[in-house]
């Protein structure tokens, strides 16, 4: 007898792939091929075959499965961790770095917007490298970062500080010189797609050229392919620009270069500390940059920045509390409304309704006034496209302490520093063209008055030309002398050569002092000693006077390799009373960038930079967030009659770079560097005249810093610089199942099911060993491969003959250490965990948790995952509950609670708690409706706006020109525009019909609350 066969599923049933639970979709039909019952399957976006033998149904369950607090726990946090859309930061504690609240100020701008694109013009030494890394790592994971572009000067690429500064982010960065860029073009013109060995990659600007652009090389075309030839082939997920004003004339290739990758993105990042002003061409040229679909011309960058006068002044009125802010701040409103931009954009926001009410209040409290101040912000017209996070904004780092002690040469050193005096006058006299002269004598000047006894090796390594500029003046080349050149001086350079070799050993009072300094230092408890010299010979010269002193001393400069430069950082930084720790830290500027020493407060400037900017990037590597003391001490050694000497007195002192940071004058520094070596150089000043040129020269540029220092004070918050909400809006971002203990608990959950039995000491504050066994290894490997995980880190550790992973979720813990693997919510460890520990229906589970928040009971709760749907999709996890007070705080009591073995939610419970969530559901579904159109009809006012004076002023050309073919050309130009804005209009129409709200039940909780 033949058994029954099973009845086809009926279309529209819900049913999941066996060898994959997680895939689960509607049948859309049946039918039979070759003996076999075959179903289509409606999943992912699209319909799929499958036998019946490869599916089953899935019913709804009688009552929902239990779990444990634990499962619980890491069944929300998988939720976040797996969903790119979820509206909380996943870049927290994302890389080894000490990171603060404001530096995630650009991730959240960008990451709300409608369009993801910033400028970050914060000033020197306040992170922007760091916030560039952040927003990688929070778009890389909601799936948005797998191709990046950075495009950044040469001197960034040739000293590695953006590669450098990625890997402390886990990130391996290639960078691309001028053969690789022309194989990936050509690979993209072939392929269709840029090369993903090169997906993730550096580029300097000095490869943005004519040929690049066009493949036009001396007027004739060149065969391979150009960014011209690969229009709308060319495509990255990110691109960063960095140093943004060396793009801010638009008629240059560079610019046009960066046009077309920025174009070719999705989202976009631009950094540059130049101070940039309502009034300069560099802002509007860079804003249009960003957003040519929002600043369409400088018309609508005046018309939109019109308003934000008015709309600081009410911001200023409201943060000063008075009793009559209300009154003050809704008349500058009153006054931005009667802008044109007020007029047919902001009139028709409803914000703007709000806010009057909010101020028009018959007794407004300190709620209403802090909502009146964020939407007075939130109108600002470029607050989602400019950020400027300023030192001050965020309070003085510390307060600093200089010094200047002087020393005298010897008479044999004297004589030596006055021969390289001569020999610089025979430089010049010779005028050769082809010499470098200002750098020859400018290096050996330096290098004299920095340290006598390093001046042979220098003098060496000129002949031998193994002088890199970078480290001297700010040179962007390799320095290089040919025999030709230096003959006719090479007799009386050998001749200071032999006379400095004979100083070697023979007293230095520059030394003496500075090992004075050392030892007045060892009695503190904190005796560590950080001491910069820009020349290599100095620091060697140092080095071995240390070691000879008896002290613990390690070398920093660009020469050290990566893995020893994190070792001798984490010596550096242990207490002195560990034996394997350094007290003292020989540094150049180059070896430092990147690495920060707040754990140090004494600094010393063996010699002092010529270029200010290279004095503040040395101080800020102690004068930073995180720096414990209250003062640090600038020891600056200066010797007596030595031109270094007249340009600290006579310039560095009085601009004032070693008493406060002064770095976002960075182009006004940038020239003073270049006018010191001119009169440094200049052999026909005396030694009178040139102290009277650098004063000249100190007055000029203070008088420009504070007039610089005047306007961005000015203008600063026209822009939407405001940085004093960033707290909060990072504290609202942040989720308490994205914390270090959630994600600990997570990867522990996922190791102890990988190798039962075998318990997982991970938790925040400490880094687990875990050794695993072949199989373990082996089952990682495989799940890499199955989810397409790319992580060739991993991957790498897994072919080893014995794996141990060290894991901590502690930034600082893990700072110094490669072999520490850090994790956060964008590790590859932890997206497995994630996909392991996810759930596919609701589950049920009984907690416990002692607060003083909520009167002690027992309370049913649910938690719901609600997406809203728009410009962009946003998940949120959302309690529900009878008690408002438990909907309110739900989430941190959750998150706090422990399993517990109470009874389990009733029936009647669980309906009612499904009844409250349709009402909440509902009425939130309204709100997000209304806020959408809302946002779309503010978008549509400013797009009508900008139609109407572009087509205006177009048609103003037309009727004015008298030439037929300027008539054609200028109506081919309205038409043009016309098309365009329509399809714009269009767009933003059909966005207002498209924003919803989905849910999705998560969890049944019976959360029992005690008295702590």
């Amino acid at each position: 007898m033949v058994a029954d066969k099973p009845e086809p599923y009926a279309a529209g049933t819900i049913v999941r792939l066996l060898a994959r639970s997680e895939v689960t979709g509607a049948v859309i039909s049946a039918d039979h091929v070759g003996g076999e019952l075959r179903y289509v399957v409606f999943h992912g976006g699209a319909a799929h075959q499958y036998l019946a033998a490869q599916i089953e149904a899935i019913s709804a369950p009688t009552r929902l499965r239990a779990v444990s607090g634990n499962e619980l726990h890491a069944a929300l946090t998988s939720v976040l961790v797996l969903d790119p859309d979820s509206d909380y930061l996943h870049s927290r504690n994302a890389g080894r770095v000490d990171f603060e609240p404001y530096q995630y100020r650009p991730v959240l701008k960008l990451v709300q917007a409608d369009r993801p694109r910033i400028l970050i013009a914060d000033d020197v030494g306040v992170g922007k490298t760091i916030e560039a890394c952040l927003i990688i790592k929070e778009l890389e994971a909601r799936k948005r970062a797998d191709s990046v572009l950075v495009i950044c000067p040469r001197p960034l690429v040739v000293d590695e500080k953006w590669r450098n500064e990625l890997k402390r982010f886990d990130e391996d960065f290639v960078h691309l010189d001028s053969r690789t860029l022309r194989w990936c073009l050509e690979e993209t013109a072939r392929e269709g797609a840029w090369p993903s060995r090169y997906r993730k990659a550096i580029l300097p600007y000095s490869l943005l050229d004519e040929s690049l652009l066009t493949g036009q090389r001396n007027g004739k075309k060149s065969h391979t392919a150009s960014l011209d030839d690969l229009a709308g082939e060319l495509s990255f997920d990110l691109v960063i620009v960095d140093e943004a004003h060396h793009i801010r004339n638009r008629e240059t290739k560079a610019y046009q270069c960066v046009q077309r990758f920025v174009d070719a993105a999705d989202a976009a990042v631009m950094l540059s500390a130049t101070p940039i002003q309502t009034h300069n061409q560099d802002l509007f040229t860079l804003v249009n940059l960003l957003r040519d679909d929002l600043v369409l011309d400088r018309d609508d960058f005046q018309v939109m920045l019109e308003p934000n006068e008015h709309l600081y002044n009410a911001s200023q009125e409201a943060r000063s509390a008075s009793p009559s802010w209300p009154t003050g701040a809704r008349a500058h409103v009153e006054r931005a409304l009667r802008t044109r931009w007020g007029m047919d954009v902001l009139a028709v926001d409803p914000r703007t309704k709000e806010l009057l009410d909010l101020l028009s209040s018959s007794d407004p409290d300190k709620r209403t006034r802090v909502r009146a101040v964020r939407l007075i912000e939130a109108l600002n017209t470029f607050s989602e496209i400019v950020t400027r996070t300023r030192r001050r904004d965020i309070g003085d780092f510390t307060t600093r302490k200089p010094s200047a002690p002087v020393i005298d040469f010897t008479e044999t050193q004297a004589d030596v520093y006055g021969a390289v005096l001569a020999l610089g006058e025979r430089i010049a006299a010779t005028r050769a063209p082809e010499i470098p002269v200002k750098f020859l004598m400018s290096t050996l000047y330096r290098q004299a008055a920095s340290s006598i006894s390093g001046l042979a090796p220098l003098i060496e390594d000129l002949f031998e030309n193994r002088l890199r500029g970078s480290e001297m003046v700010g040179e962007d080349e390799e320095f290089i002398l040919n025999p030709d050149q230096i003959a006719d001086f090479r007799a009386e350079v050998r001749a200071i050569q032999d006379r400095a070799l004979t100083l070697i050993g023979a007293p230095d009072p520059k030394a003496d002092l500075l090992r004075q300094i050392i030892e007045d230092k060892s009695s503190d408890t904190n005796n560590k000693v950080l001491i910069f010299s820009t020349f290599r010979h100095t620091l060697a010269y140092l080095e071995e006077n240390c070691r000879r002193w008896g002290l613990r001393v390690g070398i920093m400069h660009g020469g050290v390799p990566d893995d020893d430069r994190r070792t001798i950082r984490r010596r550096f930084k242990l207490d002195r009373s560990s034996p394997d720790a350094l007290d003292v830290m020989l540094c150049s500027e180059v070896g430092t960038e990147g690495l920060d020493y707040q754990f140090c407060n004494t600094l010393v400037n063996y010699d002092i930079p010529w270029n200010p900017m290279r004095i503040e990037q040395r101080i800020g590597r102690i004068d930073r967030r995180g720096q414990k003391s209250e003062t640090v001490a600038i020891i600056n050694l200066v010797t007596r009659g030595t031109i270094e000497a007249e340009i600290y007195d006579r310039c560095l002192v009085r601009i004032g770079v070693f008493n406060h940071a002064i770095g976002g004058s960075e182009q006004i520094l940038g020239e003073l560097t270049a006018s010191i070596v001119d009169i440094a150089t200049d052999l026909q000043l005396n030694t009178a005249e040139r102290a009277a040129a650098l004063r000249q020269l100190a007055d000029n540029k203070i008088a420009r810093i504070e007039e610089e220092q005047r306007l961005e004070d000015q203008q600063s918050d026209l822009l939407g610089y405001s940085g004093h909400s960033f707290e909060a809006a990072v504290a609202e971002a942040s989720s308490e199942w994205l914390s270090e203990g959630k994600l600990a608990g997570l990867a522990r959950q996922y190791f102890e099911r990988l190798q039962p039995g075998r318990s997982i000491a991970l938790r925040p504050g400490r880094v687990a060993q875990i050794p695993l066994r072949p199989d373990a290894a082996g089952q990682i490997a495989t799940d890499l491969e199955d989810c397409r995980i790319d992580s060739h880190r991993l991957k790498r550790m897994l072919r080893r003959d014995r794996v141990v992973f060290h894991l901590t979720t502690d930034p600082e813990l893990a700072e110094d250490d490669n072999e520490i693997e850090l994790l956060g919510p964008a590790h590859p460890l932890v997206h497995l965990a994630a996909m392991q520990s996810a759930i596919a229906e609701p589950v049920a589970a009984t907690m416990r948790v002692a607060s003083d928040r909520i009167v002690p009971g027992i309370y049913p709760m649910a938690v719901y995952a609600w997406t809203r749907l728009g410009s962009r999709d946003a998940l949120t996890l959302r309690i529900v509950a009878d008690a408002e007070a438990l909907e309110e705080h739900g989430a941190g009591l959750l998150s706090t609670s422990v399993g517990s073995d109470h009874r389990s939610i009733s029936d009647l419970e669980s309906r009612r708690l499904d009844e409250r969530h349709a009402a909440l559901w509902v009425a939130a579904r309204d709100e997000h409706r209304d806020q959408q159109v809302a946002s779309a009809e503010r978008r549509l006012a400013a797009l009508r706006s900008q139609k109407a004076r572009r087509l205006s002023a177009i048609k103003r050309q037309l009727d004015s020109a008298s030439h037929s073919d300027i008539k054609a050309m200028k109506l081919g130009e309205f038409r043009g525009a016309e098309v365009a804005f329509d399809r714009l209009l269009a767009a933003h129409e059909q966005a207002m019909n498209r924003a919803d709200l989905t849910t999705r039940h998560l969890a049944n909780v019976l959360l029992e609350v005690v008295a702590p």
